[in-house]
């Protein structure tokens, strides 16, 4: 979907770079598909902030995605591709032939009228979902299992996709966007094409109240404050005074501190990291 750019008629739109959703239907969400999103402003369950500078936004009523495409051998028609508040992909709304009506991704490609279908005998283009076993090596996919049956959840953001590069024994090597080759269950799901809305890394919002209506908060950089409130603050100039690497606001190594843990049980399914050991 391609961007459009606008009249500079005040300085807010004369950086501002939007999709242009002309593709996109026209029409309110199946309201039995929605649900309301709660604002938590960053905070976890004990209610303490856990990702900083989040909160506000406008209400959003986010699509109840179908990441499990479990509707198997029933044809679905595409009754429209349509814009969710809650993802950077857009959405796809499905009509099956028994009355049923489900969001999935909408992939690259997939156009209203279309009909898609899940399962092992589905056919091999967009929008379809198979097990990893019985899809072509080579072929882009996206909405991945981790776990059989238990609904896609790598590969999921605007523009992604995977690439089946080999199959081994009960495994299949998958090559991650982030390069990563990992292994994973051939009965696991995944479905056929790349995931739309490639466009959306053009997007600048132009000014900081757009960013606003997102729910993200100003971010103060920590060589602005004073030495009591940061460990970068004070001193002449900006750069950070005493300290060999940055740190974050409590003192802790920041900017390549791992936080991965040593033997974590997956690290036995990666075949090949994203980055090389140094």
């Amino acid at each position: 979907m391609p961007v459009k750019d606008h009249n500079p008629t005040s300085p807010g739109r004369r950086t501002y770079v939007s999709l242009d959703r002309a593709e996109l239907d026209k029409k309110r969400p199946e309201k039995a598909l929605t649900v309301r999103r709660k604002s938590k402003a960053g905070r976890n369950a004990d209610g303490r902030i856990t990702s900083r500078h989040r909160g506000g936004g406008h209400k959003q009523r986010v699509r109840v995605v179908d990441f499990k495409r479990s509707k198997d051998n029933i044809e679905a028609r595409v009754a429209a591709i349509e814009y969710d508040p809650g993802r950077s992909a857009f959405v796809a709304l499905l009509h099956y032939a028994d009355g049923e009506k489900r969001y999935i991704l909408a992939p690259d490609g997939l156009r209203k009228g279309d009909t898609v279908m899940s399962g092992e005998g589905a056919p091999i283009r967009p929008g379809s979902c198979l097990p990893l076993g019985s899809i072509p090596l080579g072929t882009v996919v996206h909405n991945v299992e981790l776990q059989p049956g238990r609904g896609g959840q790598l590969v999921r953001g605007a523009g992604t996709s995977a690439q089946i590069m080999a199959r081994e024994g009960k495994y299949v090597h998958l090559r991650l966007p982030s390069n990563e080759v990992r292994l994973i269950p051939t009965q696991c799901r995944g479905t056929i094409g790349r995931v739309g809305n490639v466009d959306r890394v053009n997007i600048r919002d132009g000014k900081a109240g757009r960013a606003r209506w997102k729910g993200k908060r100003p971010h103060v950089r920590g060589v602005a404050m004073n030495p009591v409130d940061h460990p970068h603050g004070g001193g002449e100039g900006k750069a950070p005074i005493g300290h060999p690497s940055p740190l974050s606001p409590w003192g802790k190594k920041t900017l390549g501190k791992k936080t991965r843990p040593k033997h974590k049980q997956s690290d036995k399914y990666i075949v090949r990291r994203r980055r090389a050991k140094r």
